[in-house]
């Protein structure tokens, strides 16, 4: 979902762009992460690859951690040793979510709920560790064209029901891929080191999404409101998950709200 896009879109930019899938390097093995970098000699790599299944991590943390943080370090460290940048992927999961009167920044204290959040913390740590010149972009509740997300699944139950029920305890910064993307090679080009929050602009509870959503998609499924207690997944998900960020070199992302309508429209034509 994500991965694609950024080649793409780097490709659109005139740079010599190429995507390493899981057919090609397995970067959970460090010669094979070596022998991709080495063979394409890059200025910049960004690091797309990760365990995202949240609920499965609680069960295999032991094999989110390897896809999460020991993949991280190796691709980390093959980009250090050939002189590449390395630009990673993290999330709003490394923090607790029980800040509610502000978004949260990149100096706070990170304080992971689950097995998730604890890997892709360990990933940030590896990652930072074994490449000096490295940016860690945080984002948070992740849509687009390509992939299995929260728009994608509320719109696909929308054309077999009535209506839905959507947790409204749960805020956080909805990210669109189109968006995040460009924010990705821009970090990828700066000089800039270290963590940066790149979240959709704004926020709202995974509720008031899929109102908004069902709305610019002219869908006349009705949204019941229910709780994270109700709705009862095996991972815990924080409550608060607002992101902004504190540094001037930070790439700024449009409204949430943009990243749903422009979802749509490449919805519709892809």
């Amino acid at each position: 979902m994500l991965g694609h896009r950024v080649v793409a879109d780097a490709q659109a930019r005139g740079w010599e762009a190429l995507g390493i899938d899981l057919a090609e390097a397995d970067l959970t093995d460090y010669e094979q992460a070596d022998t991709a970098v080495a063979e394409y000699g890059p200025d910049a790599v960004v690091h797309c690859a990760a365990w995202t299944d949240v609920d499965g991590a609680e069960e295999h943390e032991d094999l989110a951690l390897k896809v999460n943080r020991d993949a991280s370090a190796n691709i980390a460290a093959a980009a250090a040793a050939y002189g590449a940048r390395i630009v990673g992927v993290s999330t709003d999961y490394v923090f607790d979510g029980t800040l509610t009167d502000r978004p949260y920044v990149e100096s706070d204290p990170t304080a992971p709920l689950g097995a998730y959040g604890r890997t892709k913390l360990a990933g940030e740590e590896a990652l930072a560790g074994h490449n000096p010149d490295h940016a860690i972009a945080r984002t948070a509740w992740l849509f687009g064209v390509g992939g299995k997300s929260f728009p994608d699944t509320m719109l696909r139950l929308a054309a077999d029901r009535d209506e839905v029920a959507v947790v409204t305890d749960q805020v956080g910064s909805p990210t669109f891929t189109g968006h995040l993307s460009p924010a990705l090679l821009d970090l990828a080009a700066s000089s800039a080191v270290g963590v940066f929050h790149t979240a959709g602009g704004g926020q709202c509870s995974w509720h008031e999404l899929a109102v908004e959503l069902f709305r610019a998609a002219g869908v006349s499924c009705r949204v019941n409101e229910t709780t994270a207690a109700e709705f009862r997944r095996p991972a815990p998900r924080p409550a608060w998950s607002v992101l902004a960020s504190e540094r001037d070199e930070t790439p700024s992302l449009p409204a949430w709200q943009e990243g749903v309508a422009a979802y749509l429209q490449e919805r519709t034509t892809s």
